[in-house]
């Protein structure tokens, strides 16, 4: 916002544009038109629908208490962070510089 003098008149500016919404969504409590909207169930089948707010896709979240005893643990074992594995390197070093002394040249 920046404002400017006019003959004593103080007038206030805002630069709006179209490039102002595209760095991020619009933020208003109701939209005035619906936006298409990819909405995916929980067994991976995908629905479109119209949505008020400007959103690409919504996954609905699965309900795990209604999977069999294998599927939850798999599913809850999946959420858990990786461990990471270390490697720990062993190099043998045989290397003698005393053997490379001949090819050095002397100043």
């Amino acid at each position: 916002m920046s404002t400017k003098s006019l003959l004593g008149t103080l007038i206030q500016i805002r630069f709006l544009n179209c490039h102002s919404a595209s760095i991020t969504r619009p933020h208003r409590l109701t939209y005035k038109r619906t936006y298409p909207t990819v909405l995916v169930n929980p067994d991976g089948s995908t629905i479109n629908i119209k949505y008020h707010e400007p959103r690409q896709i919504i996954k609905l979240p699965l309900n795990i208490w209604i999977l069999s005893e294998a599927e939850r643990k798999a599913r809850l074992e999946a959420r858990k962070p990786k461990k990471k594995v270390r490697y720990e390197d062993d190099i043998d070093d045989s290397f003698d510089a005393n053997k490379y002394v001949k090819y050095l040249k002397k100043k």
